[in-house]
């Protein structure tokens, strides 16, 4: 049994550190506004059969403050969150976009500011740490130029919508069931995103290898790896389980060396350790601040 879940978090973590991988590969055959609505219309496809009578009893008791953080759902994780994402790799490298996988801990750690959370002397070095390991890997290790790539801007800013996704999972009170909350999702990231298709207008473009690479996000990396990540999560525990998304950066660089030829610098790794430091420093002192109030 500990070998099968094992299995399967490994594979888990392989398909979403893949979707960078593809992303970055067909670039060129499909664009960004295509791909993420894409992906939301698959998905809702293949769960709006399973969720539209459990929707269509629930929707009508949900009040107004349930129906905004549903829309902020839909935009930090299911519209420009995937958008940014597939737009950002067009100017930089997956190596580089999957790093910065790491600071969503950092991001959220901020945005619990927002919610009357307190963070100590100890966790805002945490995040200075962090912090100088992104501007490392975003100036490719020319830190005094002060010359960021646009590509990795769009993936840290993608990073900051889902750490905003996540926090507005928390403060969620509606009684969604989660095949119907992913629906919503999907429906307010597709409204979302029309403006940006709008905006994208004749530069459209899917090509077949496009369309497989729309399948795979939308089938490996968002179903099968959600459906493998709450299997592993019952059986481990979320936060041994948690501990492990930190494999993901390593997965993308190898994947990314191997497939896309695209080989790792010095500033990745000196990045990657730096925002890997701040990360430990900052959810140490976090669980030091719990045990002492306790």
């Amino acid at each position: 049994m500990r070998f099968t879940t094992w299995a399967v978090l490994v594979a888990t973590l392989l398909l979403w550190s893949g979707n960078w991988i593809v992303a970055r590969a067909v670039r060129a055959e499909i664009s960004p506004g295509v791909a993420t609505v894409g992906r939301l219309v698959v998905v809702l496809a293949i769960l709006l059969p399973f969720a539209w009578r459990g929707l269509a009893r629930k929707l009508p008791s949900l009040g107004k403050r349930d129906w905004i953080v549903l829309a902020g759902l839909g935009f930090t994780g299911g519209g420009p969150h995937l958008g940014l994402q597939w737009l950002g790799l067009h100017y930089t490298t997956a190596a580089s976009g999957i790093l910065y996988l790491s600071t969503t801990p950092i991001f959220i750690l901020l945005m619990t500011l927002a919610l009357g959370e307190h963070i100590v002397s100890r966790q805002w070095i945490g995040v200075a740490i962090s912090f100088t390991g992104v501007f490392l890997i975003a100036t490719h290790g020319e830190p005094a130029r002060l010359s960021f790539n646009i590509g990795d801007l769009m993936a840290i800013a993608s990073m900051v919508l889902w750490a905003g996704y996540t926090i507005l999972l928390r403060v969620r009170k509606d009684p969604l069931e989660v095949i119907e909350l992913l629906c919503m999702v999907c429906v307010f990231g597709a409204c979302f995103m029309t403006p940006w298709l709008i905006a994208e207008g004749a530069t459209l473009r899917l090509s077949g290898r496009g369309a497989v690479a729309v399948l795979y996000s939308a089938i490996g990396s968002l179903l099968l790896a959600y459906i493998g990540w709450s299997y592993v999560v019952t059986r481990i525990g979320a936060a041994r389980a948690g501990v492990t998304l930190h494999l993901m950066p390593a997965f993308g660089v190898i994947l990314s060396a191997i497939f896309l030829s695209e080989y790792p610098q010095w500033f990745h790794f000196v990045g990657i350790a730096l925002i890997l430091a701040g990360v430990a420093l900052s959810s140490g002192a976090k669980a030091s601040s719990a045990s002492s109030s306790r």
